[in-house]
């Protein structure tokens, strides 16, 4: 089922040009995957956080507009937990906790696939704020 957030992802260049891909949207939930990439990669030789956060921000930015109306961040936050590493193929699954009036509040979970199951490589959350009835 395609709606208001797979439009929106459909347009979002940078995202898709860091090999991002939406697996999901719907009712308030979404998940976008990504693959770390030695242009990922910091001095550290961890997966650089804007990547993590551009991640979790899009996974948040496709849940909070899959109600329709034209929705953007407000503010977020992240908590890194693991550091993502070189091949991490990272998931990060948005929820809508609330909405009220324009605004609503979303949290992502970042998490790696790992043999042994899922690692929770960071928490984010997200402020939304609608800001028009439709995508012009």
């Amino acid at each position: 089922m395609t709606n208001a957030a797979h439009t929106m992802f459909a347009a979002d260049e940078a995202s898709r040009a860091l090999g991002i891909e939406l697996a999901e949207a719907s009712d308030g939930r979404a998940v976008a995957t990504m693959t770390i990439t030695s242009a990922m990669v910091n001095g550290h030789d961890i997966a650089h956080g804007g990547y993590v956060f551009l991640l979790a921000d899009t996974a948040f930015a496709c849940a909070c507009n899959t109600h329709g109306p034209v929705t953007v961040a407000a503010g977020a936050e992240i908590s890194f937990v693991a550091a993502g590493r070189l091949g991490d193929h990272l998931v990060a699954t948005a929820t809508e906790r609330t909405r009220y009036g324009r605004n609503g509040i979303y949290d992502v979970t970042v998490h790696r696939e790992t043999p042994g199951g899922p690692e929770v490589v960071a928490e984010f959350r997200g402020r939304s704020r609608a800001i028009s009835a439709k995508r012009d």
